[in-house]
């Protein structure tokens, strides 16, 4: 088992930022590609940003690419995610993902096999 918790969620305005974390435990922190999904209310679970095992990959969704960034500190076993020039349609809970295989987070299949936080919302307001 791998548990992940997220936190640094809340409530910003139009055009601010915030930065989200997720700390894990159990499992090798390292050997595991990371992932961040987003639930508005309402609409089905969709991926944001993923990254490999070591960083040297990361893909973005094309509503974030530009304003979010991945990014990973394997020593503390931690992934986070910044989050700049936010806009109300970033609003929904979010959650960290964790999978042995990149591509799986990328394409949303397979997640069954890997594991997921609690989630942490994030309320954007206009």
């Amino acid at each position: 088992q791998m548990q992940l918790m997220e936190s640094g969620g809340g409530l910003v305005q139009t055009g601010g930022s915030m930065r989200l974390s997720c700390t894990t435990s159990g499992r090798i922190f390292g050997s595991y590609a990371m992932g961040w999904f987003r639930q508005a209310p309402g609409k089905e679970r969709e991926f944001v940003a993923a990254i490999n095992y070591n960083g040297g990959r990361i893909t973005y969704a094309d509503a974030v690419r530009g304003r979010f960034t991945i990014s990973r500190d394997n020593a503390e076993r931690r992934l986070f995610l910044q989050m700049n020039s936010l806009k109300p349609g970033d609003t929904g809970v979010y959650y960290c993902h964790s999978h042995h295989q990149f591509d799986k987070i990328v394409s949303g299949r397979d997640l069954g096999l890997g594991f997921w936080g609690q989630g942490t919302q994030v309320t954007v307001s206009s």
